[in-house]
């Protein structure tokens, strides 16, 4: 059936990405068709859902999209026709004569009817080749399209914007230099060689991604809109875990006061007790001794009396009673004593205080050291790894200085007062404060574990066997000597030139040494709280022994021994 020539026109040839006619058209299951160039730079950067441009029907698997051979076949008929067409008008032969119009003219951009025959002719044909036929050849690479009408390629859009230097519509966009620029200005040499398309269709490739770009924003936003939530619901348990806490700590704490206003109060009853007793006694004694008083003086008088008495008889017969001397209780071993002189009660409470005191003193610190442990890094679970090393190591008593005082078993050194009487062997350390255990390495992995307590300086590591142990001693590792120190119950390092200063959150009441001599490493683990302290590399060459250092005691302030412990996994 003819249809009028109104019906097909430019439009149903152009993309509607880049407003240009088909370039290597492709079509999407939705039946869309576009340039091929157009819809691989549209869809690219996507990965979860792909979009036709105009429906907006969603892929969720990107399609394989082929060349439409045939629609192509008809898009270049019709660039050739227009072309031919622009010729003919523009310059006709001037013999030759025209038949009068049979059809008014077509409205600018719509194809004559008479094309549209001859192309609905060539449609069927190439519909009919593409089925018998083999695939053709791969198009060719794409270049920017030429805008076609049916007077040939159409110039500079009167609406454009205008080159300021040219004069000419800024229909082209510069990738190389983003910018607008017109069709002059491309081949000119400031943008030959350039990355050039359309501005039209990097426009509309702009605002598709800028789709993209808002759902991307939109899930960034939306995320970070659930992390607010959870932080200020966090925040709000935390301050309604915070409120507990603080009603409970007062509650404890006031229930403490209470028990220190009940023993202040059962303690000075045992005092007004004691001072009642011991007044008591004084007392009674006091009232005994009033009457012997009166009775001597009764006596005493008595004999006055009797001496001046004239009466010889009455005096004769008194006398022997008033002489004999009278039954007196022996008043030398009484007196009035009691344990509130000696302040028994006083040091008693004093000492009780000083122990209270103390620990509550430690109880802030206890509480923020508890605090903090949840902010410090998850338990190293390498620290159960290296147990499976574990290795027996025992103290060698012949390497010790004679200030360290080893146990029977070689499990435990500390520090004694004064030097003992040992021989003066080559292996015995003369100055340093330390010992080497029997045990020697010089292949394989190794590790122990060391009690430290509450010490507040000590060193542990690994020497090499060839070291000074004469004089005084340079430590380091380029010196055989690989340990870690603690000084004045804070201060951690590693033994370099200089000290290596180190952070330790959480202290270590027992230390785990860990040895891998084939990798030329040495590292310390708190073993309670499954921590790495630090770790340090270095080519061994020579057999290492594990050190130990318990330090002088410091006045009996550092007296507590080191202990190598048996390692429980």
């Amino acid at each position: 059936m003819a249809l009028p020539a109104s019906f097909l026109s430019e439009d149903q040839f152009t993309c509607s990405i880049c407003l240009d006619v088909f370039n290597n058209p492709v079509s999407t299951p939705c039946g869309h068709s576009f340039c091929q160039s157009c819809i691989s730079v549209y869809w690219a950067g996507t990965t979860n859902s792909y979009q036709c441009p105009l429906c907006n029907e969603t892929f969720r698997k990107r399609p394989e999209l082929h060349i439409n051979r045939t629609l192509k076949e008809i898009t270049e008929h019709f660039k050739q026709v227009a072309e031919s067409r622009r010729e003919h008008s523009i310059s006709p032969h001037p013999h030759q004569h025209h038949p009068p119009a049979l059809f008014p003219p077509a409205r600018p951009g719509d194809m004559p009817e008479s094309v549209f025959a001859e192309m609905m002719t060539r449609f069927q044909t190439l519909s009919h080749q593409n089925q018998n036929s083999k695939p053709h050849n791969p198009p060719p690479p794409y270049s920017p399209p030429r805008r076609y009408t049916l007077s040939g390629p159409s110039d500079s859009s009167p609406d454009l914007p205008q080159c300021p230097v040219h004069w000419k519509g800024l229909e082209f966009f510069c990738r190389t230099d983003n910018t607008c620029v017109c069709r002059v200005c491309v081949d000119t040499a400031e943008h030959r060689g350039h990355n050039v398309t359309p501005a039209k269709r990097e426009w509309n490739i702009k605002k598709s991604q800028i789709g993209i770009a808002e759902v991307e924003l939109k899930d960034l936003i939306c995320v970070r809109e659930k992390k607010v939530e959870e932080i200020n619901t966090s925040i709000r348990e935390i301050q309604a875990a915070a409120d507990r806490e603080t009603t409970a700590a007062v509650c404890a704490f006031s229930q403490l006061m209470s028990t220190v206003e009940r023993c202040q109060a059962e303690v000075l009853e045992a005092i007004e007790m004691s001072l009642r007793a011991a007044t008591h006694r004084a007392q009674s004694w006091l009232r005994e001794l009033e009457e012997e008083i009166t009775q001597l003086k009764q006596r005493s008088t008595t004999l006055s009396q009797l001496a001046t008495s004239e009466d010889y008889v009455i005096f004769l017969k008194t006398f022997p009673a008033l002489t004999t001397p009278p039954q007196a209780k022996d008043w030398s071993g009484v007196s009035v004593s009691s344990h509130l002189t000696s302040g028994v009660i006083l040091r008693t409470v004093s000492q009780m205080m000083e122990h209270i005191q103390e620990d509550i003193q430690k109880l802030p610190e206890v509480c923020q050291q508890s605090l903090s442990d949840q902010w410090i890094t998850r338990p190293n679970t390498k620290v159960r790894r290296v147990q499976e090393y574990a290795a027996d190591i025992t103290l060698d008593p012949s390497t010790a200085h004679p200030r360290l005082i080893i146990s029977g078993d070689g499990k435990l050194v500390y520090c004694g007062e004064r030097h003992q009487t040992l021989p003066d062997n080559p292996e015995r350390f003369d100055r340093v404060v330390c010992v080497l255990a029997h045990q020697g390495f010089n292949s394989g992995r190794h590790y122990w574990e060391v009690e430290v307590g509450g010490k507040t300086d000590w060193d542990l590591g690994v020497v090499s066997h060839s070291v000074s142990r004469k004089g005084k001693i340079t430590v380091s590792p380029a010196h055989g000597y690989w340990f870690l120190s603690l000084r004045d119950s804070t201060d951690y390092a590693f033994r370099t030139e200089p000290s290596t200063s180190l952070t330790v959150n959480v202290r270590p009441s027992r230390v785990g040494i860990y040895v891998d001599y084939d990798k030329g490493l040495v590292s310390f683990y708190n073993v309670e709280a499954r921590l790495l302290i630090y770790t340090f590399t270095y080519s061994f060459t020579d057999t290492i022994h594990p050190f130990f250092s318990p330090c002088t005691n410091k006045s009996g302030r550092n007296a507590a021994p080191l202990a190598i412990c048996p390692v429980n996994e």
